[in-house]
């Protein structure tokens, strides 16, 4: 008897395999390590045990007031300056200067960078006079000012302005001469022009370094008004800090300490969201 053997398929049926779990394609967590700690939370532990040993120690008489007031009492201070308006007005008060000094400089640093960055005869005319005059510190300037300028408001925004430009000027003068000579080429195969080159090359590129001139630019206004209200002033938190140091508060001293640290912080905060919305086009790395 002949058995029929089927003939050989030459299309083998797929392997059809189950999908793999979700949870295999989850990276397990280490062996050893806990529920990781929010972010957040580990950035706020550092100054709240920081207040709680400084107010511990007050309380138990390690730390004098007429040394340095406690947490709470600096709290007290502060709440009863902001109650009667005092803090809010020389708040006012310091901001329009860091603000009339920041535009000032920023205007004169800039266009000298431009100039000195955009042309060989502009870095030769105006590069080594600006390297001079930077390395005079510029807070023993303070007298010239006084006597050009008075004792009014000038010599403070003239303080604030002329450290700001010195870091703008080096910074967006690095970043101009840092731009790849390759995308100049390129730019020119294209057709651009100097201006075109200068809009849509060197100027994009020189902006990151622009940015970092722009944080430190604000850190110095800060530093600046500090010394330029010391300048016989008769508003805002550098009058507050010398009116508190005549009377020894040094809880009102360190509430003004603490409301220039803010306000460097919020200006630091502001430029860095600036940075995220004009340099989009360029991926960092942010950390692990």
């Amino acid at each position: 008897m002949t058995v029929d053997h089927a003939p050989p398929s030459h299309h083998s049926p797929p392997d059809i395999s189950p999908l793999p779990d979700v949870e295999s394609l989850t990276p397990a967590r280490e062996p050893g390590r806990g529920p990781s700690v929010p972010r957040w939370l580990r950035r706020t532990a550092g100054p709240v045990l920081l207040l709680v040993l400084w107010q511990a120690s007050s309380t138990a008489g390690v730390l004098p007031a007429d040394v340095l007031a406690s947490p709470g009492t600096i709290a007290r201070a502060a709440g009863e300056l902001v109650g009667d308006g005092t803090l809010p007005t020389a708040m006012g008060v310091s901001l329009r200067r860091v603000a009339a000094g920041l535009l000032l400089g920023g205007v004169v640093g800039i266009a000298l960078a431009l100039v000195s960055g955009l042309s060989r005869l502009g870095e030769d005319l105006v590069d080594a006079p600006v390297q001079m005059l930077r390395t005079v510190p510029w807070v023993g300037l303070i007298p010239l000012f006084i006597i050009w300028l008075g004792i009014g408001e000038a010599p403070k925004v003239a303080l604030i302005a002329l450290g700001v430009a010195f870091h703008l000027y080096l910074n967006v003068y690095a970043g101009i001469r840092g731009v790849d000579a390759g995308l100049v080429e390129a730019g020119e195969s294209l057709g651009l022009g100097r201006w075109g080159l200068i809009r849509h090359v060197v100027l994009p590129g020189a902006l990151p370094e622009a940015m970092t001139g722009l944080r430190y630019s604000l850190a110095t206004a800060w530093l600046a008004l500090v010394f330029g209200e010391s300048i016989n002033a008769d508003a805002g938190i550098g009058f507050l800090m010398n009116q508190a140091r005549e009377f020894f508060r040094t809880d009102v001293i360190v509430v003004c300490l603490v409301v220039y640290a803010f306000l460097g912080l919020l200006a630091d905060a502001l430029v860095r969201t600036l940075e995220r919305l004009l340099l989009q086009w360029r991926p960092t790395f942010t950390g692990q």
